[in-house]
């Protein structure tokens, strides 16, 4: 058996051999080496390769978000799990920035910490199995469009409107395209896709994951709740406690089945970077950042952006800026030069319509269809249209921003 080798970083000796401990019955995963520091984890792991490091962040000297960006620059292949007790969400977002792939918040079970070194190391061998068996290239190829889409609307930041646009765009794709869509709400502490669009589910995704340990299709299907747009929901859990039972296996089970079955699939996310959006982020063919104009939305896309630098799935990414006319905020100009990147779509304030569709359930694609928010989620859907609208998406790529913004 080959064994998953493992570094532990942590200036608590006590510390070290609780985790050392946690681990000696766990016949798959070795502990090669151990570390009180930054600038020591930074050389063992140079001399010990191994496969995944398990750092603390409050260190003496090199912390551990100073020494895993090291690690990650000269070691890529070496996954890298934050271990703290501090559970803040800008932790979190400071660790995967500088290379870390999870956060583990102490105090944690030996199968949590188990489960997790195993998570990531299998990620990172599929990541440099598909890496080394990639041809080289001189000429970068002409990117085909998959034919079925997976379509991942995220942003860190709450409040920027995710689930309004991931509805609409579902509805308006349904709609427009008379192809088969999918919408998945995984914001599972807190999803709103049924309210938005006034459906009262029987079962959800929670209650889906309990039937069966091996999913399939057929089961998947029982719980798609059909809308009058043509679209097909998978509902968020009706209670938060209920999202424990959600695993990321679970939901890259659940995608990979709806790939095969549906041509577009979307998926509204959580406020947070955890395995779940990670995994999810992973599987997407592209990632709708979704962000306002103000500077905390700003800050919020900007982490962002480099997190998925770090994770390797910018090239994914199509920035979409919401309530751009609103009388506040930064210049568009001066936000294209702090993102180094134009949004691909810019959606205008209307808090009228939005807040009327929100109320009644309706989306707002449906029945303010020639608003001018709802115009522009049409405009952005048609990039997504499959091969034969190809040419016209092209077309509406190289607008320019001052363009798109006149045309509101």
């Amino acid at each position: 058996m080959t064994k998953t080798s493992v570094l532990v970083v942590d200036d608590i000796e006590n510390t070290r051999e609780d985790i050392k401990r946690l681990l000696h019955f766990e016949e798959d995963i070795v502990v090669v080496g151990e570390a009180g520091d930054g600038e020591e984890a930074l050389r063992l792991a140079e001399e010990l390769n191994p496969d995944v490091v398990l750092m603390d962040i409050n260190m003496p000297g090199m912390d551990g978000i100073a020494a895993s960006e090291a690690i990650s620059n000269k070691m890529p292949d070496t996954a890298i799990v934050i271990i703290s007790i501090q559970g803040e969400p800008e932790y979190l977002r400071k660790a995967m920035a500088a290379g870390a792939r999870d956060y583990l918040v102490k105090p944690f079970s030996s199968n949590d910490l188990a489960e997790t070194i195993r998570r990531v190391n299998n990620s990172y061998k599929v990541r440099a199995t598909k890496i080394n068996t990639s041809p080289p290239v001189e000429e970068k190829p002409e990117v085909k469009q998959p034919e079925n889409r997976i379509m991942v609307v995220f942003s860190s930041k709450g409040g920027v409107g995710k689930t309004t646009i991931s509805c609409n765009l579902a509805v308006c794709l349904a709609q427009e395209t008379g192809k088969r869509v999918a919408l998945i709400d995984l914001n599972l502490q807190g999803g709103d896709v049924t309210v938005m669009l006034n459906l009262s589910p029987k079962g959800t995704i929670a209650d889906m994951v309990k039937e069966e340990e091996e999913l399939e299709f057929s089961l998947v299907n029982t719980y798609l709740v059909p809308h009058m747009s043509g679209l097909k929901i998978l509902p968020a859990p009706l209670r938060p406690e209920e999202a424990e039972a959600i695993t990321a296996g679970h939901t890259e089970e659940i995608l990979k089945l709806l790939k095969k079955n549906f041509d577009y699939i979307i998926v509204d996310t959580p406020p947070l970077f955890n395995d779940l959006t990670l995994s999810v982020l992973e599987l997407a063919d592209d990632i709708l950042l979704t962000f306002t104009r103000d500077l905390p939305a700003i800050k919020h896309v900007k982490t962002d952006l480099e997190v998925l630098e770090t994770l390797r799935q910018s090239d994914k990414v199509r920035l979409v800026l919401n309530q751009s006319t609103l009388d506040y905020g930064i210049k568009i100009s001066e936000l294209e030069k702090r993102l180094n990147r134009s949004p691909a779509a810019i959606l205008p304030y209307d808090e009228k319509t939005v807040l009327s569709s929100i109320n009644k359930g309706h989306p707002l694609v449906l029945t303010q269809a020639n608003s001018r928010i709802a115009q522009s989620i049409k405009s952005f859907a048609r990039e997504f249209y499959l091969p034969e609208s190809g040419l016209e998406a092209k077309e509406n790529t190289k607008k320019s921003i001052v363009g798109r913004i006149f045309s509101f």
